[in-house]
């Protein structure tokens, strides 16, 4: 590994000024955050989906943080689309897509409402004033129709009026569940909330991933027993792909060491460990390894590739977790890493129109095998502004801090 000299605080700066400039092309004027093409131009007639709209809300809301008066206005439009647009007067909870026309998608899904949770508690860091408002509806929706404490875990989709529950379980859910969790925690002093967060980490971490050597499973039956076939036909799904995700093992490294910060001196000791092992195997069996640099997006459970498409979003975590890491311990390797990486994405990702290519194929070149468009800034967005953050519990807590 070649050292690399890693971005510069300026320089982070102003891509994050970027990033919330190529994302104010999002805003929908019926409400909400459309989806965004490869030149960054809306594309009106698509749905406005739920979890997009929550995490534009969520970044505008770190913009208004850190000062961007351009944000206020489209933190007022995601907040005013979670309470509107997208919200299901009659039955409660949120629709995962609307048009004009109402709600296309209109089941209830766990991996939605735990965006609710986090664009909400952003909005309440941010001094929104319908903030409080927002999370406490999506708190008691989580409460009461997705918590499970017998599973101390998530289940994932209801149908609209909360009458029939699919017997799949998953684990995406819970880790974006554990990121809203604890940034609740941290943002309003809700302790049980980081407490929660902790337990599914412990569970989906200690617990299925260190079980299996760390090649998580993602895909579970109702009891919760994992289902290693599942998607197998369908390996490179957006949300359910087969086998293991590389990103996600850097994802759910993160958030341990977020636990751990949150912790504090009761921190079990797992959890870096737990961290370590999984940011490992991600290195060893995800990155570089078919011929060309950058990560595959998904491997099999004895560790081969299976879909080599490189997504951006990986690549963000990857980078993200490094710091994390090289913060938690001080390790040089760590440090390393996170500049490679950033010089990685600096070569084949970073494309001028101040986002990113959210697709590569297996020669860096661009692709859309499993995404079109470039309807996400949340995951290059966090990935450039946790390196200012000290101590972070979670994105909202931390800017809050640093900004008062």
């Amino acid at each position: 590994m070649t050292p690399h000299d890693p971005p510069t605080a300026d320089w982070l700066r102003k891509h994050r000024a970027e990033l919330r400039r190529f994302a104010l092309n999002a805003v929908h004027p019926e409400g909400g955050f459309a989806w965004l093409d490869d030149t960054g131009s809306p594309e009106l007639d698509h749905d406005v989906e739920l979890w997009i709209t929550c995490r534009m809300t969520h970044v505008f809301a770190l913009g208004v943080l850190e000062g961007d008066d351009s944000c206020a206005a489209a933190l007022d439009h995601g907040v005013a689309a979670l309470r509107g647009r997208l919200r299901d007067e009659r039955f409660g909870g949120w629709f995962a897509g609307v048009n004009r026309r109402g709600p296309t998608v209109a089941d209830k899904e766990a991996y939605g409402h735990a965006f609710v949770v986090l664009a909400a508690t952003s909005a309440v860091a941010a001094g929104h004033p319908d903030g409080e408002a927002l999370l406490a509806d999506a708190l008691a929706v989580h409460d009461e129709r997705f918590w499970r404490p017998a599973d101390g875990l998530v289940v994932d989709n209801w149908n609209r009026d909360w009458t029939g529950l699919d017997p799949y379980r998953g684990v995406n859910a819970n880790m974006h569940t554990v990121e809203a969790l604890l940034a609740c925690g941290d943002v309003t002093g809700d302790r049980a909330r980081t407490e929660r967060a902790a337990g599914i980490v412990e569970r989906v971490v200690h617990g299925f991933a260190a079980g299996n050597d760390y090649r998580l499973p993602e895909h579970f039956s109702t009891e919760w027993e994992p289902l290693l076939d599942y998607n197998r036909d369908k390996p490179a799904d957006k949300f359910r792909p087969y086998g293991v995700t590389i990103g996600h093992l850097l994802e759910w490294a993160r958030l341990a060491l977020n636990v751990r910060t949150a912790l504090g001196e009761s921190a079990p000791e797992w959890l870096l460990d737990d961290a370590r092992a999984l940011f490992d195997l991600a290195v060893r069996e995800g990155w570089d390894v078919d011929g060309a640099e950058g990560f595959v997006y998904t491997t099999d459970f004895s560790g081969r590739p299976v879909v080599r498409d490189r997504l951006h979003w990986v690549v963000t975590e990857a980078i993200a977790a490094a710091w994390a890491l090289h913060s938690a311990t001080g390790d040089a390797v760590y440090e390393r890493w996170y500049g490679e990486w950033w010089a990685h994405a600096q070569r084949h990702f970073l494309d001028g129109t101040g986002s990113w290519h959210h697709e590569l194929d297996a020669t860096n070149q661009p692709a859309s095998t499993v995404w079109e468009g470039k309807p996400d800034v949340y995951h290059a967005y966090q990935a450039a502004l946790l390196p200012e953050l000290d101590s972070a519990v979670s994105f909202a807590g931390a800017a809050r801090r640093l900004n008062a």
